[in-house]
């Protein structure tokens, strides 16, 4: 799908064509849209590496000075999958004309620069544009980590009353959330400083300042995905040890159970024997037996709570 967006008086619009200082935001593009990006000037091989599930950030650079930025984003697959957070490929190609945006899913970063709430961005300012949608994903990033923060939490609540390892698979599903992260932000970090090598957001000031900032967020990104998996890896070791414990309390609450409901079958059983016994022809016989497996019981019952194995 190919959706062509350009700023007008009114703000950011959809346009029928291509025209200069236009964004084209391509999504999953078929074959015969695949040829109409060659026809505009788009490299094959820039648009083959942004359909890449697999491909790392990178930058490339034409003779005729297209420009190819290459990061992975954030993308929310749902809670139900075993990964419910991974990261995808999204391809910003610039060239003299506009900016071409081509990813293989539907995604928020390219959601939100075309929702037109952003203030100040323009489609004209190619090189503004392109440090928007690097300010965009870092963003992403860091509200995606505070939400899978969020229900670590409420995990952690559950877990420790938990004799299951639901809760512990649940949070091993976040963990590897946060592996993708980890690895796609510094493959975000290196690709930028490539692009500040190159200098080529030199020519004004302000897009210089972007660029700082754009670092200084997917810096904080690292270093937050880097907290949050040392404490998730912390607490997954440590809720193992409460599962374990839990699951020791009930078996011991089940075995002290055992051992005092056996009280009365032996006792019963001795006086169930086909021989001469002890109080067999007084007429509170019955009551007597009784009498006997329930002090048992108690003796047994307190010295289990004494010794805090009940």
């Amino acid at each position: 799908m190919i959706t062509i967006y350009k700023n007008t008086e009114t703000g950011l619009e959809v346009i029928p064509e291509v025209v200069t200082g236009c964004w084209i935001n391509v999504i999953d593009p078929a074959s015969s849209e695949i040829d109409e990006l060659l026809e505009m000037g788009i490299p094959r091989d820039f648009i083959t590496y942004s359909l890449d599930l697999d491909e790392r950030s990178r930058t490339e650079r034409e003779d005729d000075g297209t420009l190819l930025i290459l990061l992975r984003i954030p993308y929310f697959q749902g809670v139900k999958t075993d990964i419910p957070y991974t990261t995808i490929p999204l391809g910003v190609v610039m060239s003299n004309r506009f900016v071409v945006t081509i990813c293989r899913m539907q995604n928020d970063v390219t959601t939100e620069l075309s929702s037109g709430r952003l203030k100040g961005l323009s489609t004209a300012k190619r090189n503004r544009f392109a440090l928007r949608i690097l300010l965009a994903t870092a963003n992403r990033y860091l509200a995606y980590l505070r939400e899978i923060n969020r229900i670590v939490d409420t995990l952690e609540d559950q877990i420790t009353i938990s004799q299951r390892n639901r809760e512990i698979l649940e949070l091993l599903k976040y963990q590897k959330s946060l592996v993708y992260f980890n690895t796609a932000i510094k493959s975000n970090e290196v690709m930028m400083e490539r692009l500040q090598r190159w200098q080529i957001f030199k020519a004004f000031p302000e897009d210089e300042d972007l660029l700082e900032d754009v670092i200084t967020e997917n810096q904080q990104a690292i270093e937050m995905v880097g907290i949050s998996s040392n404490i998730l890896s912390s607490m997954m070791d440590a809720f193992a040890s409460i599962i374990s414990n839990n699951l020791n309390v009930v078996m011991k609450f089940l075995t002290s159970i055992t051992i005092v409901m056996s009280i009365p079958t032996i006792v019963t059983s001795y006086f169930g024997m086909n021989v001469h016994l002890p109080f067999e022809d007084h007429p509170l016989a019955a009551l007597y037996v009784v009498l006997i497996f329930l002090a048992f019981s108690g003796i047994v019952i307190y010295l289990f709570m004494k010794r805090d194995w009940f």
